[in-house]
């Protein structure tokens, strides 16, 4: 069996759902598990409806109901399909707008249509075109999470609840990507981007052959193609590579996205929905190390460097683990670290619940927060048999007149990670990729 997940570029309108169900059809001997993302842009929409239908508005709803239903008629499947989620939609909404409450519980609630909607006519596409298919909402099929809305974590028992459901269907499982459930019934979502993740545990739940994310690009690049051009896809990365650049903000990989393959030893591959023979990027626990040393370099802007200083630190014992138990209790995910013998700073994406956390770390120590900051990683595993790397990355940077904030190098040795102004970022990335790609 394999997993095939399709992003929201693949399903954007009628004409790529249509070059969806070639591809599916050219490897229904592999027995495919189809993941499918909401159609681009309806995300956005629907957390767009959630803060509209609180300030007792609803413009959106009807150009998103109009949007389905001609994506319906375009590729010739009744609209019936849809007509029971987009009144459970609209109900939702108008609950939402008589109460004047919008939790993190019932947002989920809202976005988990995006995807409710696309696989429904995707699936009634499939049978349309000959291919015995049927739709699944993932948390009917044993996508049980915790209660982290917004962000939740599947549970150990998911596993067995998904191999037992989908090693049984007779027909290819059309299943949503991004969402679940909770225990008590309460809908949840992955994280922006999570129907990767979705498509990675259900793929690690049945110990598949690979797990294909299907995007709009060859596969994982050199860099970023909308700031380098000349970037190129990547063969193959290892696991740790891979990790580390979806960490640091690769474009392809959801940064969860790798842990459940990881887990179970399944390979892998970033492949293009518009060149569906190119061979992509295939991603595998182990590869040789490229004797040049870099692979990719990412980048990941609009983050926040947030600094923490005390005297006391010096010489002292304690310090860290009372920040980060203060971090972990307001769940202020951390990215990059680098300390001295007073201070400490971290890259921080989200402002959630910062200020709190910040409050009480202002009880014992100083506290300064820069916004519109970016990350530059370079990655690659033969980084660590490659002497004179650092002073490879900073005379490019210098040569371009990048000035860096911040430093950090990980442990194992395969990535050199600093931060830059928002504003240095995009010539920060050029010249190393110039530096270390340009043959």
């Amino acid at each position: 069996m394999i997993v095939m997940k399709f992003g929201g570029s693949s399903v954007a309108n009628a004409e790529r759902i249509r070059e969806v169900v070639k591809i599916v059809q050219s490897r229904l001997s592999k027995q495919p598990v189809v993941v499918a993302s909401a159609f681009r842009g309806v995300t956005d929409d629907l957390f767009a409806l959630g803060e509209e239908a609180l300030r007792g508005q609803d413009s959106k709803m009807e150009k998103l109901r109009a949007r389905h239903v001609e994506a319906c008629e375009a590729l010739g499947v009744n609209p019936e399909v849809i007509k029971d989620a987009l009144d459970e939609l609209a109900v939702l909404l108008k609950g939402i707008s008589l109460v004047k409450e919008l939790t993190p519980r019932t947002l989920d609630y809202v976005v988990s249509f995006g995807e409710r909607l696309s696989t429904r006519i995707i699936a009634a596409c499939f049978t349309k075109a000959g291919i015995a298919a049927e739709q699944h909402d993932a948390f009917d099929i044993g996508m049980l999470t915790d209660d982290n809305f917004g962000g939740a974590t599947p549970l150990p028992e998911a596993d067995a609840e998904l191999k037992r459901h989908l090693t049984r269907m007779k027909k290819v499982p059309v299943v949503t990507g991004y969402v679940g459930r909770t225990k008590n019934g309460d809908i949840t979502t992955l994280g922006r981007n999570g129907s990767d993740f979705t498509a990675t545990i259900l793929g690690g739940a049945i110990e598949a052959e690979e797990v294909q994310i299907w995007s709009d690009t060859d596969g994982i690049m050199t860099a970023d193609p909308r700031i380098c051009p000349g970037a190129k896809p990547l063969e193959f990365l290892s696991f740790e590579e891979a990790s580390e650049l979806a960490y640091y903000g690769g474009k392809v990989l959801h940064p969860s996205t790798l842990v459940p393959a990881i887990r179970k030893g399944v390979p892998i591959r970033a492949l293009n929905t518009f060149k569906p023979d190119h061979p992509g990027t295939t991603i595998l626990a182990h590869v040789k190390d490229n004797p040049k040393g870099v692979k990719s370099i990412a980048h990941h802007m609009n983050t926040n460097v947030l600094t923490v200083t005390t005297a006391r630190m010096l010489l002292g014992h304690g310090f860290l683990a009372r920040i980060f138990t203060i971090l972990a209790k307001h769940r202020v995910v951390v990215n990059m670290i680098s300390t001295s013998e007073v201070s400490v700073s971290m890259t921080i994406d989200s402002l959630k619940s910062l200020d709190d956390a910040v409050a009480e770390l202002k009880e014992f120590c100083d506290v300064t927060l820069e916004k519109n900051r970016a990350i530059v990683c370079v990655v690659g595993e033969g980084l660590k048999h490659l002497p004179g790397i650092a002073g490879d990355v900073f005379s490019a940077l210098k040569e371009a007149g990048a000035n860096v904030l911040m430093i950090s190098q990980g442990a194992s040795k395969i990535n050199v990670a600093f931060v830059v102004d928002n504003a240095d970022c995009q010539k920060a990335v050029q010249a190393l990729h110039q530096r270390f790609f340009k043959s």
